[in-house]
């Protein structure tokens, strides 16, 4: 796996850097590390997920280990972001530590509310030399870890690292193979393919969708929108942040929805990703393209009506292949009462074996390691797949800039009237552009052109 790492600067890179600096802890002297924190509780906010629920199934290992209690507060990723977006904000702040969905980046560093992580790293009373972090994904760390540097929101000489990938995820195709083998249909590895078998199982599995979609008015239409256009070749700016979200790519992308929505489930102009995955797993739809979050759901007969029946697949590939990257990081509150500890949290559950212990729990791995391990591919045989998509992982598919909430709340309005009220997308992306640049401008983007 770790050949699938990309030849670039990474934050994590420069991370792993501090880390050969750092003084070796003797080993059989972890207790020593913990000792100053015994008895400290720790109040930390995460988000309802598949990902965070396998968390708390480990954390009392944690406390077992190191003697620090934690207390979870755990949210509706969404309300999730409401209730951050006023603690942060107290001189004082409840959470230690807070898991952060990948768009908040921009909004919480730019505002100076989350901890650079560098002195951490660099404190040898601190840091675990053994921590590795080169061995974190690439396309993770730049997407949802690190901040000020190319665009201002990825890696490059000017970054820092303000979070850890944490619940991180990427996009495959997961579909009912025995629907496929009963009527001789191939996996889609194309676009053209698979909104041509999204239409078609409708037509042969009366009263089964084709394919469950997020579609629901707001951040949902946008991420569903979104999910399409880099692979289709599109983004939302061009380098100098002019909008072409409505170039020949965003209607492509626009109809790739349209197509994705009118030929699904019941009900798809409504759905939120729990929703589209309940379609799958009770046997609405033939097909789900949305995060790896989800798979191990879909193999739990508790509560999934076509477990094993599931096969996976890479996002089909379009102009490009470019799946998504996003999901939940890690950081540390500027105004949190317990960063060292809080510090000390984040790095064990993120390291080897904590992430593996997650994974093996239903998480999502955030270590080449992880999806390496004999262990938890035997359990979950999905995990090669996953880690052969890793390779796709788009880390730019979305601009994770300071204006991106106001932008991406209009492409999801506009992208709702476009799946409902009939709205021509052309003209639906024309006003989103215009809008969009009017943001820009006011936020300063065009000052220096």
């Amino acid at each position: 796996m770790k050949s699938l790492k990309r030849n670039v600067w990474s934050a994590a890179m420069a991370v792993s850097m501090t880390f050969t600096a750092s003084y070796a802890l003797a080993e059989g002297h972890t207790a020593d590390v913990y000792a100053p924190y015994e008895g400290t509780t720790l109040v930390v906010n995460f988000p309802a997920h598949p990902h965070y629920n396998a968390v708390l199934d480990v954390l009392p290992q944690f406390t077992e280990e190191t003697g620090i209690e934690v207390e979870v507060d755990q949210l509706q990723y969404l309300k999730m972001r409401e209730r951050q977006t006023l603690e942060l904000t107290k001189d004082e702040g409840d959470y230690d530590l807070i898991s952060y969905v990948v768009f908040s980046k921009a909004d919480y560093v730019f505002a100076d509310q989350l901890e650079n992580l560098a002195k951490y790293f660099m404190n040898p009373k601190l840091a675990n030399p053994n921590y590795d972090a080169g061995d974190l994904i690439d396309g993770y760390v730049q997407n949802i870890g690190v901040a000020g540097g190319e665009k201002g929101y990825l890696p490059g000489p000017t970054g820092s690292l303000f979070g850890i990938p944490f619940g991180a995820e990427t996009s495959v195709l997961a579909y009912r193979k025995d629907i496929f083998e009963k009527h001789g249909i191939e996996v889609p590895q194309t676009y053209d393919q698979l909104l041509e078998v999204a239409c078609q199982i409708p037509e042969v599995e009366p009263g089964m969708g084709g394919m469950a979609s997020r579609a629901a008015s707001g951040h949902q239409a946008s991420h569903a929108f979104l999910l399409h256009l880099a692979p289709l070749g599109g983004r939302v700016f061009d380098e100098q942040w002019n909008p072409i979200i409505n170039n020949e790519a965003g209607v492509a992308a626009a109809n790739a929805l349209k197509t994705i929505v009118d030929c699904g489930p019941e009900g798809s102009q409504t759905f939120g990703p729990a929703e589209a995955a309940a379609s799958f797993k009770q046997g609405s739809s033939a097909m789900f393209m949305d995060s790896i979050a989800f798979a191990a759901g879909f193999e739990d007969p508790s509560q999934s009506t076509v477990a094993g029946k599931v096969g996976y697949a890479l996002h089909p590939e379009g102009v490009r292949r470019g799946s998504q990257t996003g999901g939940f990081g890690i950081g540390i509150p500027s105004n949190a009462q317990n960063k060292e500890a809080a510090f000390l949290l984040m790095q064990w559950l993120t390291s080897k074996e904590g992430d593996l212990a997650v994974a093996m729990a239903g998480g999502n791995p955030s270590r080449f390691s992880t999806y390496e391990n004999a262990e938890l591919n035997a359990k979950y045989p999905y995990s090669a797949t996953f880690g052969e998509a890793l390779q796709f992982a788009d880390p730019d598919w979305r601009p994770i800039i300071p204006t991106w909430g106001k932008i991406n709340a209009d492409i999801g309005t506009t992208m709702s009237q476009v799946l409902t009220e009939g709205l021509d997308p052309q003209e639906a992306l024309d006003g989103v552009a215009e809008r969009a640049r009017a943001v820009m401008e006011e936020a300063g983007y065009y000052t220096w052109q």
